[in-house]
């Protein structure tokens, strides 16, 4: 079962190094992370994605919860929460194409971010299913590069995921 684990931890050099060993060395693969600020200064918060039973992760949890710098570690996947990622996609886009490929963008609520004579990049965001789907749709008309950012997730309602 995939797990969404959010991380928070002290913004300093090397907590990522932890955190990533911490996986390797435990035989996880890291499905994927995302990084960023929150709002306390020095703080960031790490979303990482990762697949295991849940005693397993359950063990990963508490091995985190005695890293220097990790504060606080939370199961995403146990409680209702909004997860998202961000895909570029750079497909072949010849004149009499782009419209059935604009159709396709605005289907999916993605936007035309970069046009070129023979190619545009495409910016959708969602959860994996609606990503996979766009993937399929522009297929067809040759993908040239595709890049994601990994999951962000909130928990719903006003519990947040806070240093405390």
């Amino acid at each position: 079962m995939k797990h969404v684990l959010a991380v928070i931890v002290e913004n300093k050099p090397g907590t990522l190094t932890r955190v990533s060993g911490l996986f390797s060395r435990r035989g996880f693969n890291i499905e994927n992370i995302a990084v960023g600020e929150t709002i306390t200064p020095g703080i960031s918060r790490m979303t990482i994605t990762v697949e295991g039973s849940e005693l397993l992760i359950e063990q990963v949890m508490k091995q985190l919860h005695k890293l220097i710098n990790v504060i606080k570690v939370s199961n995403l996947s146990s409680e209702p929460s909004v997860m998202r990622e961000l895909m570029l996609i750079k497909v072949n886009a010849e004149t009499g194409s782009r419209s059935d490929i604009q159709q396709i963008v605005e289907t999916f609520r993605g936007k035309v971010i970069d046009v070129s004579p023979d190619s545009m990049i495409i910016e959708v965001t969602g959860n994996d299913e609606k990503l996979e789907a766009i993937k399929l749709m522009l297929q067809n008309f040759g993908i040239r590069e595709i890049v994601r950012t990994g999951k962000v997730a909130l928990v719903r309602g006003p519990k947040a995921t806070r240093e405390s």
